[in-house]
Protein backbone atom coordinates (compact mmCIF):
# COMPACT_ATOMS: atom_id res chain seq x y z
CA UNK A 1 0.00 0.00 0.00
CA UNK A 2 2.08 2.57 -1.46
CA UNK A 3 1.86 6.16 0.33
CA UNK A 4 1.84 9.42 -1.39
CA UNK A 5 3.67 12.67 -0.42
CA UNK A 6 0.70 15.06 0.40
CA UNK A 7 -0.51 17.66 -1.54
CA UNK A 8 0.11 20.81 0.26
CA UNK A 9 -3.74 21.04 0.70
CA UNK A 10 -4.17 17.37 1.97
CA UNK A 11 -1.06 18.80 4.42
CA UNK A 12 -2.64 22.30 5.06
CA UNK A 13 -6.17 20.09 6.24
CA UNK A 14 -3.69 17.70 8.43
CA UNK A 15 -2.44 20.95 9.74
CA UNK A 16 -5.79 22.62 10.22
CA UNK A 17 -7.18 19.51 12.35
CA UNK A 18 -4.33 19.52 14.93
CA UNK A 19 -4.68 23.21 15.55
CA UNK A 20 -1.42 23.87 13.61
CA UNK A 21 -0.79 26.98 12.08
CA UNK A 22 1.30 27.09 8.91
CA UNK A 23 1.80 29.42 5.89
CA UNK A 24 1.89 28.95 2.53
CA UNK A 25 6.04 28.71 2.99
CA UNK A 26 5.73 26.32 6.25
CA UNK A 27 3.65 23.76 4.43
CA UNK A 28 6.29 23.37 1.53
CA UNK A 29 9.43 23.45 4.02
CA UNK A 30 7.54 20.78 6.07
CA UNK A 31 6.16 18.69 2.86
CA UNK A 32 9.70 18.51 1.36
CA UNK A 33 10.90 17.49 4.91
CA UNK A 34 8.62 14.85 5.04
CA UNK A 35 9.93 13.34 1.75
CA UNK A 36 12.52 10.27 3.70
CA UNK A 37 9.93 9.81 5.98
CA UNK A 38 7.55 8.54 3.61
CA UNK A 39 9.84 6.79 1.10
CA UNK A 40 10.78 4.50 4.90
CA UNK A 41 7.20 3.78 5.21
CA UNK A 42 7.40 2.31 1.31
CA UNK A 43 10.39 0.43 2.23
CA UNK A 44 8.55 -1.28 4.49
CA UNK A 45 5.52 -1.88 2.03
CA UNK A 46 7.73 -3.62 -0.19
CA UNK A 47 9.69 -5.66 2.41
CA UNK A 48 8.00 -9.33 3.51
CA UNK A 49 5.33 -9.57 6.39
CA UNK A 50 6.71 -11.93 9.32
CA UNK A 51 3.51 -13.89 9.90
CA UNK A 52 3.19 -17.98 11.32
CA UNK A 53 2.84 -20.41 8.26
CA UNK A 54 -0.43 -22.64 8.48
CA UNK A 55 -0.17 -25.84 9.61
CA UNK A 56 -2.76 -27.93 7.92
CA UNK A 57 -4.55 -28.18 5.27
CA UNK A 58 -8.60 -27.11 4.63
CA UNK A 59 -11.40 -25.56 2.30
CA UNK A 60 -13.07 -22.35 3.31
CA UNK A 61 -16.42 -24.04 4.33
CA UNK A 62 -20.03 -22.35 3.90
CA UNK A 63 -22.53 -20.51 5.36
CA UNK A 64 -25.18 -22.93 6.62
CA UNK A 65 -29.13 -22.41 5.05
CA UNK A 66 -32.25 -21.16 7.77
CA UNK A 67 -33.19 -25.29 8.49
CA UNK A 68 -29.68 -26.22 9.12
CA UNK A 69 -29.09 -23.27 11.78
CA UNK A 70 -32.08 -22.88 13.78
CA UNK A 71 -30.51 -21.37 16.75
CA UNK A 72 -28.28 -19.00 14.72
CA UNK A 73 -25.53 -20.20 15.97
CA UNK A 74 -22.72 -20.41 13.21
CA UNK A 75 -21.82 -18.40 10.82
CA UNK A 76 -19.48 -20.16 8.85
CA UNK A 77 -18.89 -24.19 9.03
CA UNK A 78 -16.00 -26.20 8.23
CA UNK A 79 -14.39 -29.62 8.75
CA UNK A 80 -10.55 -28.58 9.95
CA UNK A 81 -8.91 -31.71 10.86
CA UNK A 82 -5.58 -31.81 13.02
CA UNK A 83 -3.23 -34.67 14.14
CA UNK A 84 -4.30 -37.89 13.95
CA UNK A 85 -3.90 -38.84 17.63
CA UNK A 86 -3.91 -36.51 21.20
CA UNK A 87 -5.63 -34.65 23.80
CA UNK A 88 -8.82 -33.56 21.89
CA UNK A 89 -8.78 -36.78 19.00
CA UNK A 90 -12.31 -37.23 18.41
CA UNK A 91 -13.74 -33.82 19.77
CA UNK A 92 -15.39 -31.20 17.55
CA UNK A 93 -14.67 -27.51 18.32
CA UNK A 94 -16.39 -24.21 17.43
CA UNK A 95 -14.58 -20.42 17.53
CA UNK A 96 -15.98 -17.57 18.07
CA UNK A 97 -15.86 -15.48 15.07
CA UNK A 98 -13.45 -13.04 16.22
CA UNK A 99 -10.62 -16.28 16.64
CA UNK A 100 -8.92 -15.84 13.22
CA UNK A 101 -9.16 -19.25 11.37
CA UNK A 102 -6.74 -18.85 8.10
CA UNK A 103 -9.24 -19.01 4.62
CA UNK A 104 -12.29 -18.87 6.22
CA UNK A 105 -14.55 -15.68 6.62
CA UNK A 106 -14.68 -13.89 9.86
CA UNK A 107 -16.84 -10.85 10.49
CA UNK A 108 -16.84 -10.36 14.01
CA UNK A 109 -20.44 -9.89 14.12
CA UNK A 110 -20.32 -6.59 12.03
CA UNK A 111 -21.38 -6.04 8.41
CA UNK A 112 -18.69 -3.61 7.92
CA UNK A 113 -16.28 -6.99 8.24
CA UNK A 114 -18.02 -9.25 5.84
CA UNK A 115 -16.00 -10.62 3.17
CA UNK A 116 -12.59 -10.33 5.28
CA UNK A 117 -10.78 -13.58 4.89
CA UNK A 118 -7.59 -14.28 7.50
CA UNK A 119 -4.52 -15.98 6.32
CA UNK A 120 -3.12 -16.91 9.85
CA UNK A 121 -4.50 -19.14 12.15
CA UNK A 122 -4.68 -18.27 15.93
CA UNK A 123 -2.32 -19.45 18.51
CA UNK A 124 -5.05 -21.33 20.43
CA UNK A 125 -6.43 -22.80 16.69
CA UNK A 126 -3.11 -24.13 15.80
CA UNK A 127 -3.09 -26.02 19.50
CA UNK A 128 -6.40 -27.22 19.02
CA UNK A 129 -5.30 -28.79 15.64
CA UNK A 130 -2.04 -30.02 17.18
CA UNK A 131 -4.04 -32.13 20.26
CA UNK A 132 -6.17 -33.59 17.38
CA UNK A 133 -9.39 -31.68 17.55
CA UNK A 134 -11.67 -30.80 14.42
CA UNK A 135 -12.60 -27.37 13.58
CA UNK A 136 -16.17 -27.45 13.13
CA UNK A 137 -16.65 -24.02 12.18
CA UNK A 138 -16.92 -20.02 13.30
CA UNK A 139 -19.68 -19.40 15.76
CA UNK A 140 -21.74 -16.29 15.75
CA UNK A 141 -20.99 -13.38 18.05
CA UNK A 142 -22.39 -10.03 18.64
CA UNK A 143 -21.44 -6.61 16.67
CA UNK A 144 -17.51 -6.28 17.68
CA UNK A 145 -17.91 -8.08 20.73
CA UNK A 146 -20.13 -5.21 22.49
CA UNK A 147 -23.24 -6.91 23.89
CA UNK A 148 -24.23 -8.98 26.56
CA UNK A 149 -27.05 -9.75 24.89
CA UNK A 150 -27.64 -11.61 21.83
CA UNK A 151 -29.77 -9.79 19.44
CA UNK A 152 -26.68 -7.30 17.80
CA UNK A 153 -25.56 -9.58 15.23
CA UNK A 154 -25.32 -8.17 11.94
CA UNK A 155 -26.32 -11.72 10.67
CA UNK A 156 -29.77 -11.45 12.77
CA UNK A 157 -30.12 -12.35 16.54
CA UNK A 158 -28.80 -16.30 18.23
CA UNK A 159 -31.74 -18.11 20.06
CA UNK A 160 -31.25 -19.57 23.56
CA UNK A 161 -31.76 -23.29 23.13
CA UNK A 162 -33.77 -23.28 26.07
CA UNK A 163 -36.16 -21.15 24.50
CA UNK A 164 -36.71 -19.54 21.31
CA UNK A 165 -36.95 -15.80 20.92
CA UNK A 166 -35.19 -15.74 24.30
CA UNK A 167 -31.44 -14.32 24.64
CA UNK A 168 -28.03 -16.86 24.32
CA UNK A 169 -26.65 -14.66 26.08
CA UNK A 170 -23.31 -12.34 24.30
CA UNK A 171 -20.71 -11.83 23.18
CA UNK A 172 -20.00 -15.80 22.62
CA UNK A 173 -23.60 -15.80 21.39
CA UNK A 174 -23.00 -18.59 19.27
CA UNK A 175 -20.43 -20.47 21.09
CA UNK A 176 -22.58 -21.27 24.00
CA UNK A 177 -25.89 -22.13 22.07
CA UNK A 178 -23.94 -24.52 19.70
CA UNK A 179 -22.19 -26.78 22.87
CA UNK A 180 -25.62 -26.26 25.11
CA UNK A 181 -27.35 -27.61 22.05
CA UNK A 182 -24.92 -30.26 21.62
CA UNK A 183 -24.22 -28.87 17.68
CA UNK A 184 -20.20 -29.35 19.11
CA UNK A 185 -18.61 -30.70 22.20
CA UNK A 186 -16.66 -27.59 22.77
CA UNK A 187 -16.32 -24.10 21.79
CA UNK A 188 -14.16 -21.23 22.55
CA UNK A 189 -15.52 -17.95 23.45
CA UNK A 190 -13.80 -14.23 24.60
CA UNK A 191 -14.52 -12.74 27.50
CA UNK A 192 -13.96 -8.59 28.18
CA UNK A 193 -16.75 -8.03 30.42
CA UNK A 194 -18.34 -10.94 31.31
CA UNK A 195 -18.42 -12.26 27.31
CA UNK A 196 -17.65 -16.13 27.69
CA UNK A 197 -19.88 -16.18 31.14
CA UNK A 198 -23.12 -14.38 30.10
CA UNK A 199 -23.82 -16.80 27.62
CA UNK A 200 -22.98 -20.03 29.83
CA UNK A 201 -25.51 -18.67 32.16
CA UNK A 202 -28.21 -17.93 29.80
CA UNK A 203 -27.60 -21.37 28.35
CA UNK A 204 -26.71 -23.40 31.03
CA UNK A 205 -22.88 -24.83 29.74
CA UNK A 206 -19.91 -24.44 31.44
CA UNK A 207 -18.06 -21.22 30.47
CA UNK A 208 -14.01 -20.52 32.29
CA UNK A 209 -12.33 -17.08 31.77
CA UNK A 210 -9.02 -17.67 32.92
CA UNK A 211 -6.59 -15.75 34.42
CA UNK A 212 -5.21 -12.81 32.24
CA UNK A 213 -2.73 -14.02 29.70
CA UNK A 214 -3.24 -17.70 30.74
CA UNK A 215 -4.28 -17.97 26.67
CA UNK A 216 -2.40 -16.39 24.22
CA UNK A 217 -4.36 -13.51 22.32
CA UNK A 218 -2.65 -13.90 19.43
CA UNK A 219 -4.46 -13.97 16.02
CA UNK A 220 -7.67 -12.77 18.26
CA UNK A 221 -9.35 -9.87 17.23
CA UNK A 222 -8.81 -7.52 20.48
CA UNK A 223 -11.17 -4.84 21.94
CA UNK A 224 -9.02 -3.61 24.88
CA UNK A 225 -5.65 -5.25 25.70
CA UNK A 226 -5.87 -4.62 29.17
CA UNK A 227 -9.11 -7.09 29.58
CA UNK A 228 -8.88 -8.98 26.67
CA UNK A 229 -9.59 -13.02 27.66
CA UNK A 230 -9.95 -16.03 25.67
CA UNK A 231 -10.89 -19.50 27.33
CA UNK A 232 -13.31 -22.52 26.70
CA UNK A 233 -17.14 -23.62 26.67
CA UNK A 234 -18.35 -26.73 27.38
CA UNK A 235 -21.13 -28.80 28.54
CA UNK A 236 -19.01 -30.41 31.24
CA UNK A 237 -15.80 -29.62 33.59
CA UNK A 238 -13.92 -32.55 32.64
CA UNK A 239 -13.94 -30.93 29.23
CA UNK A 240 -13.81 -27.82 29.94
CA UNK A 241 -10.14 -28.66 31.99
CA UNK A 242 -9.16 -30.44 28.96
CA UNK A 243 -9.45 -27.63 26.42
CA UNK A 244 -7.56 -25.20 29.09
CA UNK A 245 -4.95 -27.34 29.41
CA UNK A 246 -4.76 -27.68 25.23
CA UNK A 247 -4.70 -24.00 24.66
CA UNK A 248 -2.90 -22.40 27.69
CA UNK A 249 0.57 -21.10 28.00
CA UNK A 250 3.15 -18.24 26.36
CA UNK A 251 3.23 -18.53 22.65
CA UNK A 252 6.40 -15.83 22.45
CA UNK A 253 3.94 -13.53 20.95
CA UNK A 254 1.14 -12.30 23.57
CA UNK A 255 2.27 -8.89 25.40
CA UNK A 256 -0.82 -9.77 27.57
CA UNK A 257 1.53 -12.85 28.79
CA UNK A 258 3.86 -12.27 31.63
CA UNK A 259 4.62 -14.56 34.28
CA UNK A 260 2.28 -17.17 33.42
CA UNK A 261 1.93 -20.32 34.65
CA UNK A 262 0.40 -23.71 33.62
CA UNK A 263 -0.95 -26.67 35.44
CA UNK A 264 -2.56 -29.58 34.44
CA UNK A 265 -6.10 -28.58 34.93
CA UNK A 266 -7.74 -32.03 34.72
CA UNK A 267 -5.88 -33.10 37.76
CA UNK A 268 -8.11 -31.19 39.73
CA UNK A 269 -10.62 -33.00 38.96
CA UNK A 270 -9.58 -36.09 41.05
CA UNK A 271 -9.91 -34.30 44.52
CA UNK A 272 -13.38 -33.60 46.76
CA UNK A 273 -13.97 -30.17 47.96
CA UNK A 274 -13.77 -31.17 51.84
CA UNK A 275 -12.30 -28.43 53.59
CA UNK A 276 -11.99 -25.87 50.84
CA UNK A 277 -12.93 -22.83 51.92
CA UNK A 278 -16.10 -20.46 49.77
CA UNK A 279 -16.70 -16.67 50.60
CA UNK A 280 -20.17 -16.18 48.95
CA UNK A 281 -19.52 -12.70 48.37
CA UNK A 282 -22.82 -10.34 49.53
CA UNK A 283 -22.40 -7.61 47.26
CA UNK A 284 -23.15 -10.27 44.54
CA UNK A 285 -26.64 -10.36 45.12
CA UNK A 286 -29.33 -8.03 45.10
CA UNK A 287 -28.67 -5.97 42.70
CA UNK A 288 -31.55 -3.26 41.07
CA UNK A 289 -32.37 -5.76 38.53
CA UNK A 290 -31.65 -9.18 40.58
CA UNK A 291 -34.26 -11.96 40.25
CA UNK A 292 -35.20 -13.49 43.71
CA UNK A 293 -35.54 -16.74 42.08
CA UNK A 294 -32.04 -16.26 40.66
CA UNK A 295 -30.48 -15.40 44.07
CA UNK A 296 -31.88 -18.17 45.97
CA UNK A 297 -31.00 -20.57 43.59
CA UNK A 298 -27.18 -19.50 43.79
CA UNK A 299 -28.04 -19.49 47.99
CA UNK A 300 -29.06 -23.24 47.45
CA UNK A 301 -25.92 -24.24 45.70
CA UNK A 302 -23.63 -22.49 48.42
CA UNK A 303 -25.32 -24.49 50.78
CA UNK A 304 -25.08 -27.53 48.42
CA UNK A 305 -21.31 -27.11 48.40
CA UNK A 306 -21.51 -27.06 52.34
CA UNK A 307 -23.30 -30.35 52.29
CA UNK A 308 -20.48 -31.67 50.01
CA UNK A 309 -17.81 -30.75 53.18
CA UNK A 310 -16.91 -27.16 52.05
CA UNK A 311 -16.91 -24.71 54.36
CA UNK A 312 -19.13 -22.32 53.34
CA UNK A 313 -18.98 -18.65 54.88
CA UNK A 314 -20.50 -14.87 54.13
CA UNK A 315 -18.33 -11.79 53.08
CA UNK A 316 -18.30 -8.30 52.33
CA UNK A 317 -16.36 -7.08 49.91
CA UNK A 318 -17.95 -3.30 49.44
CA UNK A 319 -15.41 -2.63 46.61
CA UNK A 320 -17.30 -5.37 44.40
CA UNK A 321 -20.23 -2.56 43.45
CA UNK A 322 -17.27 0.35 42.43
CA UNK A 323 -16.16 -2.37 39.28
CA UNK A 324 -18.87 -1.68 36.66
CA UNK A 325 -18.46 2.06 36.55
CA UNK A 326 -14.37 1.69 36.97
CA UNK A 327 -14.36 -0.65 33.92
CA UNK A 328 -16.95 1.91 31.93
CA UNK A 329 -13.77 3.97 30.88
CA UNK A 330 -11.70 1.22 30.22
CA UNK A 331 -13.78 -0.36 27.63
CA UNK A 332 -15.06 2.72 25.89
CA UNK A 333 -11.48 3.81 25.61
CA UNK A 334 -10.36 0.62 24.21
CA UNK A 335 -13.54 0.39 21.43
CA UNK A 336 -12.12 3.76 20.12
CA UNK A 337 -8.72 3.49 20.18
CA UNK A 338 -8.35 -0.28 20.06
CA UNK A 339 -11.28 -1.16 17.55
CA UNK A 340 -11.91 1.75 15.54
CA UNK A 341 -9.25 4.31 15.32
CA UNK A 342 -6.24 2.01 15.58
CA UNK A 343 -8.04 -0.24 12.80
CA UNK A 344 -8.62 -3.32 14.93
CA UNK A 345 -5.30 -3.75 17.00
CA UNK A 346 -4.20 -0.68 17.83
CA UNK A 347 -0.57 -0.02 18.91
CA UNK A 348 1.77 0.22 21.45
CA UNK A 349 2.46 -3.42 21.99
CA UNK A 350 4.87 -5.81 20.72
CA UNK A 351 2.37 -8.18 19.28
CA UNK A 352 1.58 -9.92 16.01
CA UNK A 353 -0.51 -7.92 14.01
CA UNK A 354 -2.21 -8.51 10.74
CA UNK A 355 -2.15 -6.11 8.59
CA UNK A 356 -4.70 -7.32 6.39
CA UNK A 357 -7.44 -7.02 8.76
CA UNK A 358 -6.22 -3.52 9.94
CA UNK A 359 -6.36 -3.02 6.27
CA UNK A 360 -9.74 -4.24 5.57
CA UNK A 361 -11.48 -2.81 9.03
CA UNK A 362 -10.35 0.41 8.50
CA UNK A 363 -13.80 0.60 5.98
CA UNK A 364 -15.55 1.10 8.75
CA UNK A 365 -15.58 4.54 8.80
CA UNK A 366 -17.63 4.54 5.40
CA UNK A 367 -20.26 2.55 6.95
CA UNK A 368 -20.57 3.22 10.39
CA UNK A 369 -24.02 4.13 9.78
CA UNK A 370 -24.43 -0.03 10.04
CA UNK A 371 -22.94 -0.16 13.20
CA UNK A 372 -25.40 -1.83 15.97
CA UNK A 373 -26.65 1.22 18.39
CA UNK A 374 -24.58 -0.50 21.28
CA UNK A 375 -21.36 -0.03 18.95
CA UNK A 376 -22.37 3.63 17.85
CA UNK A 377 -23.29 4.50 21.72
CA UNK A 378 -19.40 3.39 22.39
CA UNK A 379 -18.26 5.33 19.69
CA UNK A 380 -20.11 8.46 20.37
CA UNK A 381 -19.12 8.61 24.17
CA UNK A 382 -15.31 7.49 23.62
CA UNK A 383 -14.89 10.12 20.64
CA UNK A 384 -16.74 12.90 23.29
CA UNK A 385 -14.68 11.75 26.00
CA UNK A 386 -11.37 11.80 24.56
CA UNK A 387 -11.41 14.94 22.41
CA UNK A 388 -12.74 17.11 25.21
CA UNK A 389 -10.99 15.23 28.38
CA UNK A 390 -8.12 13.37 26.91
CA UNK A 391 -7.35 9.69 28.08
CA UNK A 392 -7.66 10.81 32.20
CA UNK A 393 -10.71 8.71 32.90
CA UNK A 394 -8.57 6.04 31.54
CA UNK A 395 -6.00 6.26 33.13
CA UNK A 396 -7.11 6.91 36.84
CA UNK A 397 -9.50 3.62 36.06
CA UNK A 398 -6.80 1.22 35.37
CA UNK A 399 -5.20 2.62 39.12
CA UNK A 400 -7.91 2.11 40.61
CA UNK A 401 -8.60 -1.43 39.37
CA UNK A 402 -5.68 -2.13 41.48
CA UNK A 403 -7.48 -1.32 44.40
CA UNK A 404 -9.92 -3.35 43.33
CA UNK A 405 -8.08 -6.30 42.72
CA UNK A 406 -6.30 -6.07 46.66
CA UNK A 407 -9.28 -6.14 47.98
CA UNK A 408 -10.70 -9.36 45.99
CA UNK A 409 -6.62 -11.13 46.99
CA UNK A 410 -7.37 -10.10 50.57
CA UNK A 411 -10.45 -12.37 50.83
CA UNK A 412 -8.97 -14.49 48.67
CA UNK A 413 -6.40 -14.90 51.29
CA UNK A 414 -8.28 -16.34 53.65
CA UNK A 415 -10.74 -18.49 51.27
CA UNK A 416 -9.68 -20.28 48.57
CA UNK A 417 -13.19 -19.34 46.46
CA UNK A 418 -15.52 -16.88 45.78
CA UNK A 419 -19.08 -17.59 45.17
CA UNK A 420 -21.80 -15.14 43.79
CA UNK A 421 -24.40 -15.43 40.95
CA UNK A 422 -22.49 -15.13 37.55
CA UNK A 423 -25.92 -12.37 36.54
CA UNK A 424 -28.49 -11.08 38.30
CA UNK A 425 -31.00 -12.66 35.91
CA UNK A 426 -32.47 -15.06 33.35
CA UNK A 427 -32.48 -14.96 29.86
CA UNK A 428 -34.72 -12.15 28.42
CA UNK A 429 -36.63 -11.89 25.32
CA UNK A 430 -35.09 -10.66 22.54
CA UNK A 431 -35.92 -7.44 21.42
CA UNK A 432 -38.10 -7.70 18.32
CA UNK A 433 -37.13 -5.63 14.73
CA UNK A 434 -39.59 -2.34 16.32
CA UNK A 435 -37.83 -2.50 19.76
CA UNK A 436 -36.92 1.15 20.60
CA UNK A 437 -33.13 1.72 20.42
CA UNK A 438 -33.06 2.43 24.29
CA UNK A 439 -34.57 -1.14 24.82
CA UNK A 440 -32.00 -2.88 22.45
CA UNK A 441 -29.15 -0.79 23.99
CA UNK A 442 -30.79 -1.71 27.75
CA UNK A 443 -30.74 -5.62 26.58
CA UNK A 444 -26.97 -5.39 25.72
CA UNK A 445 -26.24 -4.02 28.91
CA UNK A 446 -28.15 -4.79 31.70
CA UNK A 447 -26.19 -7.89 33.16
CA UNK A 448 -22.36 -6.63 33.87
CA UNK A 449 -22.32 -6.33 37.39
CA UNK A 450 -21.01 -9.64 39.04
CA UNK A 451 -18.92 -10.33 35.63
CA UNK A 452 -16.94 -7.21 34.73
CA UNK A 453 -14.88 -6.83 38.15
CA UNK A 454 -12.67 -9.95 36.93
CA UNK A 455 -12.30 -8.85 33.77
CA UNK A 456 -10.25 -6.06 34.75
CA UNK A 457 -9.14 -7.81 38.46
CA UNK A 458 -8.01 -10.79 35.61
CA UNK A 459 -8.71 -13.16 38.48
CA UNK A 460 -10.16 -16.53 37.14
CA UNK A 461 -14.01 -16.73 36.66
CA UNK A 462 -16.45 -19.54 35.92
CA UNK A 463 -20.34 -19.46 35.27
CA UNK A 464 -21.36 -23.33 36.37
CA UNK A 465 -24.75 -23.75 35.85
CA UNK A 466 -27.03 -24.43 38.76
CA UNK A 467 -30.47 -25.38 38.24
CA UNK A 468 -33.44 -24.19 36.10
CA UNK A 469 -36.20 -21.07 36.57
CA UNK A 470 -38.94 -21.42 34.52
CA UNK A 471 -37.16 -23.46 32.48
CA UNK A 472 -34.35 -21.09 31.69
CA UNK A 473 -30.82 -21.95 33.20
CA UNK A 474 -29.24 -19.89 35.93
CA UNK A 475 -25.57 -19.93 36.90
CA UNK A 476 -22.95 -19.63 39.62
CA UNK A 477 -20.19 -17.72 39.49
CA UNK A 478 -16.78 -18.92 41.30
CA UNK A 479 -13.73 -17.36 41.22
CA UNK A 480 -10.16 -17.49 42.21
CA UNK A 481 -6.96 -16.35 42.97
CA UNK A 482 -4.93 -15.68 39.69
CA UNK A 483 -3.45 -18.56 37.73
CA UNK A 484 -5.91 -21.04 40.85
CA UNK A 485 -8.32 -22.55 37.59
CA UNK A 486 -7.62 -25.76 39.41
CA UNK A 487 -9.29 -24.82 42.75
CA UNK A 488 -12.29 -23.94 40.42
CA UNK A 489 -11.95 -27.31 39.04
CA UNK A 490 -11.65 -28.80 41.83
CA UNK A 491 -15.23 -27.58 43.07
CA UNK A 492 -16.87 -27.38 39.74
CA UNK A 493 -16.53 -30.97 39.41
CA UNK A 494 -17.62 -32.10 42.54
CA UNK A 495 -20.62 -30.19 42.16
CA UNK A 496 -21.03 -31.07 38.94
CA UNK A 497 -20.85 -34.97 40.08
CA UNK A 498 -23.18 -34.70 42.94
CA UNK A 499 -26.48 -33.81 41.48
CA UNK A 500 -27.88 -33.27 38.05
CA UNK A 501 -28.05 -29.48 38.23
CA UNK A 502 -31.11 -29.21 35.70
CA UNK A 503 -32.95 -30.71 39.09
CA UNK A 504 -31.66 -28.37 41.87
Amino acid sequence: MTIELPTPQQLKEVADQLGLNLDDEDVETFRGLMGPNIEAFNQVDDMPDELPLVKYPREPGYRPEPEDNPLNGWYYKTSIKGADDGKLSGRSVALKDNIMLAGVPMMNGSATLEGYVPEVDATLVERILDAGGEIAGKSSCEFFCLSGGSHTNSTGPTHNPYRHGFSAGGSSSGSAALVSSGSVDMAVGGDQGGSIRIPASFCGVYGMKPTYGLVPYTGVMPLEVTVDHVGPMTNNIADNALLLEVIAGPDGYDPRQNYIETQDYTRALNEDVKGIKIGVVTEGFGHANSEDDVDDCVRAAAAHFQSLGARVEEVSIPTHLDAQPVAMPILTYGVLQTMLAGDGFGGGRSDLYVTSLMHFHRGWRARINEFSDNAKLFALSGSYVTRRYGMYHYGKSVNISRRLRAAYDAVLDEYDLLLMPTLPIKATPLPGPDASREEKIGRAMEMFANTVPFDITHHPSMSIPCGLRDGLPIGLMMIAKHFDEPSIYRAAHAFEQSRDWKSM
